[in-house]
Formats: structure tokens, sequence, C-alpha cells
């Protein structure tokens, strides 16, 4: 049997627009579907086939990913 990897629970968002990056500390119980860039302000929605901000434009992907791999949140 594998060990379970640690949840990781910081994510560094990249705004596409300007590309600042800001991290910020991740949701354990639901999925972040907005997120406004700390420096442009552009509202970042997640792209076609993610779950969450996160997902789309993290560092990591967010923690029921983490957990139970790709597409497996549950969330949506």
């Amino acid at each position: 049997m594998t060990p379970t990897q640690p949840v990781t629970l910081t994510s560094v968002l990249t705004c596409p627009v300007c590309q600042h990056a800001q991290a910020e500390q991740m949701p354990t119980d639901a999925c972040q579907w907005f997120y406004e860039c700390t420096s442009c302000h552009t509202i970042l929605k997640p792209l076609a086939g993610d779950c969450c901000v996160y997902c789309s434009y993290g560092s990591v992907p967010c923690p029921p990913i983490q957990e139970q791999g790709k597409g497996a949140c549950g969330c949506c």
C-alpha cells in the first residue's frame, strides 16, 4: 500500500492577464469558482474541465483533487 501524500493547502494563483502571482489559502470544504486578481482586478473563472480557479491557475490543484485525483472532486 502506498502512503498518502499530505494535502497542500496553499496555492500560488497566477493571473493569465497580468501574470501577477499571489499565494492563497485554499478552502477544504468547497470549490472556489471565482477569484479577483489583486493586481489587475480581473475576475478569474475555472477553465473548461476544471472544477475551480486553483485547478486552472494555481501551482497545485484544490484539496479534493489532490486527495482523489483529476475530475473526482465531487463538487461539479
